[in-house]
């Protein structure tokens, strides 16, 4: 497994692409999942300071299996986003070693403490939050990308 720096050609487009077609396939979650995801790289790819925000892709043989990116919320505060394991590379570690990647960089680059926002149902990815000392901090109900669902906000001090 390999964890390297998100810059190579095509990796912004993998990463929307990975999302729209493994939540619809997995959840049944239709294109405005994907339009989020697309308009949260725009951004990083638009305008991110590299002292402050990161972005990595997992490689299992060559390929592209994962992606997550660590953007500013607030001078103190980071946000993990767009967490994604491919199931191809799910059992390999791909998702620890991006969040612990994201972690590390964000105490790197002086945060203070470390958000992110999902939905209740993502047990693996549950099991990584908590594994990383996230604590739920807040659920909200809510209609999001064609269904009922449960955000939910997770935190945790670096």
């Amino acid at each position: 497994m390999l964890i390297r720096p998100l810059g190579h050609p095509g990796d912004l487009g993998w990463v929307v692409q990975a999302h729209g077609e493994l939540y619809a396939s997995e959840l049944a979650w239709d294109t405005s999942f994907e339009a989020l995801v697309a308009k949260i790289v725009g951004d990083y790819a638009a305008d991110h300071d590299p002292a402050r925000e990161g972005a990595w892709i997992a490689e299992l043989d060559g390929r592209r299996v994962g992606c997550v990116f660590c953007v500013r919320e607030d001078d103190t505060t980071a946000k993990l986003r767009v967490l994604l394991v491919h199931p191809d590379a799910r059992g390999h570690g791909a998702g620890n070693a991006l969040v612990t990647t994201c972690v590390e960089f964000a105490r790197g680059a002086g945060y203070e403490r470390m958000v992110l926002w999902t939905v209740d149902g993502l047990a693996s990815a549950r099991k990584i939050y908590e594994a990383h000392g996230f604590e739920l901090a807040e659920e909200t109900p809510q209609h999001s990308f064609g269904h009922d669902v449960t955000g939910q906000l997770w935190a945790r001090g670096l």
